[in-house]
């Protein structure tokens, strides 16, 4: 981070009703990168305790079982508690915090809305919604995103498409890269000593693939032996019927389902792997999605199978790290995944010159500095700002 930028004692509190406090967005990346800059930074969010972490204190809520609950009770555990900590600046990442975030900024407090996501598109794609209602909550996710453009003292977009919904003097993209640091904090196993080990890690639906990752690897073209290693869960509240209907398929018999880990098991399990799985269906807000797990992927140093979507083509060939294929054809992503099986030297290649991509291209530290200077920017009562896209 640039000098100019390592200051300040103010007190900043994120605060987020669906994510966990160790998010990699929220926590390693956003949150660790402002309290190395000098910031006091408190996480409000749904954890088992609160504790202090990196420099970082996370404010436990109880944790919602249900979206209702989340969207209830959990909201005004997190309302009281972010207003309890009595923050310089608030951080929110969700659409449900917009409306507190609105309340704050008429008391006279500088407010940050993290757009995570393109929220009319993404409303489209949410399966637990009935059909019928979503074009109506889509068009009233638009109205709410432009609230938050015009009331919010500032907006933080993770990728360039998500900002243009926002005024761009108040707009900073900050997208998800990986830390540096991070890609070598584990030491990786040796490329030529690992099994025959796929990954995917994340949220498994349907929409991000999980149907045909399991078919594909069902398929008497890939190896025998090879496995398909899962962290992760059946959506943030369970989706019983999707996991019978994989759990009772053929290929689950070849899948190590591990469920949710954290951070350094993720890294761990990355490094200890051959292959990194990103089959997204071509649903509209996946199409210039930018997410985590891709760039975590090549600063793991392992190829990868994606979806062919042009922006990851762009990134994926354009860097020489990975294969895309169509991700709703089966065959097609087992014949990609046992080429690369078959030939660990092409394998091991791609995932350096992915490793390469993220130090040269995709880290985080620009990102960091982009966040930093929105902070800047507030504290010092200058909220215009120049977007700049990478």
């Amino acid at each position: 981070m640039t000098d100019a930028m390592t200051h300040k004692a103010l007190k900043v509190c994120h605060v987020t009703t669906v994510h966990d406090p160790l998010d990699d967005r929220i926590f390693y990346r956003e949150c660790v990168t402002l309290a190395e800059a000098g910031y006091r930074v408190v996480i409000v969010a749904p954890a088992a305790s609160s504790e202090v972490r990196a420099g970082v204190s996370l404010r436990a809520i109880p944790r919602p079982s249900r979206r209702m609950q989340r969207m209830t009770s959990t909201l005004w555990s997190a309302c009281r508690a972010a207003v309890d900590e009595n923050a310089d600046l608030y951080h929110v990442h969700d659409p449900e915090l917009l409306p507190f975030g609105f309340v704050l900024r008429l008391f006279g407090k500088q407010v940050i809305y993290d757009a995570h996501e393109d929220l009319p598109d993404d409303v489209m794609a949410k399966d637990w919604i009935p059909g019928w209602l979503r074009a109506p909550v889509a068009v009233l996710m638009g109205l709410l995103t432009r609230l938050s453009g015009e009331i919010c003292s500032g907006i933080v977009a993770a990728n360039p498409r998500i900002a243009r919904r926002f005024p761009v003097f108040k707009t900073a993209i900050v997208q998800n890269f990986p830390r540096i640091s991070a890609a070598t904090s584990v030491a990786a196993e040796d490329y030529a000593d690992r099994p025959q080990t796929l990954v995917y890690v994340g949220s498994i639906t349907r929409i991000r693939g999980i149907i045909q990752m399991i078919d594909a690897l069902a398929r008497p073209v890939v190896p025998r032996d090879a496995r398909l290693v899962i962290a992760g869960s059946f959506g943030t509240y369970g989706d019983p019927e999707l996991e019978q209907s994989v759990r009772s398929s053929t290929g689950w018999q070849r899948v190590d389902f591990l469920g949710w880990r954290s951070h350094t098991d993720v890294r761990a399990l990355l490094q200890s792997a051959r292959v990194g799985l990103l089959l997204f269906h071509p649903e509209k807000p996946h199409i210039e999605a930018q997410p985590t797990k891709l760039f975590e992927y090549m600063s793991a140093g392992i190829p990868i199978v994606a979806s062919d979507f042009p922006l990851w083509r762009e990134i994926l060939e354009g860097a020489g790290c990975g294969l895309v294929v169509d991700p709703l054809d089966c065959d097609a992503i087992a014949r990609a995944i046992a080429s690369l099986l078959a030939d660990p030297q092409r394998a091991e290649e791609m995932g350096r010159r992915g490793q390469q991509a993220v130090r040269s291209r995709y880290g985080w530290e620009p990102q960091g500095d982009r966040l930093l200077g929105l902070y800047a920017r507030l504290e010092s009562g200058d909220g215009r700002l120049a977007v700049s896209h990478v």
